[in-house]
């Protein structure tokens, strides 16, 4: 027992002295068990103890990270939260409309008919019904498009359409362009899939169709993964014009596009790349966001002659929509539930950006007034992985900046603030922690 102790004082010694920085990250338990020649259990408990004595805080799936050094009143520790701090999490990005669950509830109630329940808890096909596809069709229109309701496929949601139709269109080893800060989940299914990942460089505009060719002409890209609307995390909708100059590439190039509008909701309605290339573009929505994501559904709108291939890559996946959230999309729709909870939550995301705002006011954030997000790029020297292990000791999750990040692309340091999760108080709270943390550690005595 006194061994692992004597360990932790050897370590203690590093913290106090400087040989272990604030923020620094430790070698993870086994190589550190490794090093000195320990039992990888003595290693847990060395920082363990580590942790109890408040020299280290860890984190979940990024390591241990040596506290920030004391900074506030009576020496408290930057990482250290203050008493009446609750967790807040603003990784979690789902919104809910005041009195949501009233709205859902009554349209539900009919569902719940026995007679009605045994034909919602039948199978779906990959197809759903013709009243889901009409409602897809309708909920998707803008103004300079509706989708065929016989391109329509569903999902159990928008990530698993995204999955399917990178499944149906890129073999194993196949290259994937995509924006250099990309859905991180789109990495997750590339690395499942055994697809690569290129990253491609975008400026205020959107993605740069010349970076598009030029990894085309290195070697041949098999789609394109983009975010044109809302992008996930900078909130950058791309322009008119350079949604044309993509469609024109693209159709040059012979290069289908899976186009990700999961957010275009917020937004008054545009008009999708899949209006300039509908022979190319694969586009995907669902209602996750939209409604919740607890019964929700995934939209798909392929061109013609891909929905069988895609159909059949949705049935072999698994990935087919429930019946029942099938039914509930076209009751929620058909009654004007959806487009109520779209207007209150495009009411709600603007109070929010506000909130953002003025807490973080002087900080430089990227975010637009109606979007659900943002993208904080931290002032120096704070770095992406060291503010989110400070900030988790604050009780607040965010993501860190290189989740987003596409290898060999550029690590940010940067963080994305999700707002529509936490209760408006909450994250009033949590912004202002974050920012009192990242002015004091960048030595801005100024800061709230």
């Amino acid at each position: 027992m006194s061994d692992y102790r004597r360990i932790a004082d050897r370590i203690a010694d590093d913290i106090a002295t400087g040989r272990l920085r604030p923020g620094q990250r430790l070698p993870p338990q086994r190589a550190f068990a490794r090093r000195r020649g320990i039992a990888p259990s003595t290693a847990g408990r060395v920082y363990g103890e580590l942790v109890r004595r408040g020299l280290v805080v860890g984190e979940v799936g990024r390591g241990t990270f040596v506290r920030a050094a004391p900074d506030g009143p009576a020496g408290q520790a930057l990482t250290e939260p203050g008493p009446a701090a609750a967790p807040v999490n603003l990784e979690l990005n789902y919104p809910v409309a005041p009195g949501q669950p009233e709205l859902l509830a009554p349209v539900l109630a009919p569902l719940l008919r026995p007679d009605v329940l045994a034909e919602a808890l039948l199978p779906a096909a990959a197809t759903g019904t013709e009243a889901a596809r009409e409602a897809a069709a309708t909920l998707l229109t803008t103004p300079g498009w509706r989708p065929a309701p016989e391109r329509l496929l569903f999902t159990g949601n928008a990530r698993q359409a995204i999955a399917a139709v990178l499944a149906s269109l890129v073999r194993p080893g196949g290259r994937v362009g995509v924006e250099q800060l990309t859905y991180p989940l789109v990495k997750e299914i590339a690395a499942r899939l055994g697809i690569t990942l290129v990253p491609l460089a975008g400026d205020a505009a959107g993605l740069l169709p010349e970076a598009v060719a030029a990894a085309h002409r290195s070697a041949p890209l098999s789609a394109l993964y983009i975010q044109p609307t809302l992008h996930n995390p900078t909130s950058l909708t791309t322009s008119g014009p350079r949604l044309l100059q993509l469609a024109q590439l693209v159709h040059d190039l012979n290069l289908p596009v899976v186009e990700d509008r999961i957010w275009s909701f917020l937004r008054e309605p545009g008009d999708p790349l899949a209006v300039h290339a509908p022979a190319l573009t694969h586009v995907v929505d669902g209602l996750s966001k939209r409604v919740a994501p607890g019964l929700t559904a995934g939209f798909l709108v392929v061109p013609p002659h891909r929905v069988a291939a895609v159909g059949d890559a949705v049935r072999s996946g698994g990935w087919s929509a429930g019946r029942f959230a099938l039914e509930a999309a076209v009751r929620w729709t058909g009654e004007g539930t959806v487009a109520r909870l779209v207007a209150a939550k495009r009411a709600d995301a603007v109070r929010r950006q506000r909130i953002l705002a003025e807490e973080l006011a002087g900080f430089t954030v990227r975010s637009e007034p109606g979007a659900y997000f943002a993208w904080w790029e931290l002032p120096a020297p704070w770095r992406a992985d060291t503010f989110t292990a400070a900030a988790a000791a604050h009780g607040i999750a965010v993501t860190p900046g290189p989740a987003f990040a596409v290898a060999p692309g550029h690590t940010p340091d940067a963080v994305r603030l999700g707002l529509a999760s936490a209760p408006e108080p909450d994250l009033r709270r949590a912004l202002r922690t974050l920012a009192h943390v990242a002015a004091r550690r960048a030595g801005d005595r100024t800061g709230p």
